[in-house]
């Protein structure tokens, strides 16, 4: 019998329903994804363009079909090509000549 508060769902929103409600939802993270490829251009892309690629993969969730989020997708990209470029800047200043490239 589930009466006097033992019933078999604990809170009015379990975890099964409406999934886990502690965390950024997956829009924002592909936001913040794509804030952080952005930024990497002009600043510290070694590290903004892997956290850029890392927050729109977790916006895209872990299921391969179906439409991605768009800002997801540019987050991903952006973050790539803003870490090649940290690479090859890098590389390019560790040479001789210590230049950009």
């Amino acid at each position: 019998m589930a009466g006097f508060g033992h019933g078999t769902r604990r809170y009015p929103r379990s975890r099964g329903r409406t999934g886990s409600r502690t965390g950024m939802d997956r829009a924002t993270l592909g936001i913040v994804g794509l804030v952080c490829a952005v930024a990497g251009f002009f600043a510290l892309g070694i590290v903004l363009g892997p956290a850029a690629i890392v927050l729109g993969r977790l916006s895209m969730g872990r299921g391969r079909s179906g439409p991605r989020p768009l800002p997801a997708v540019i987050a991903v990209a952006l973050g790539a090509i803003d870490t090649l470029l940290a690479i090859i800047w890098l590389a390019g200043a560790a040479g001789p000549g210590g230049g950009w490239l």
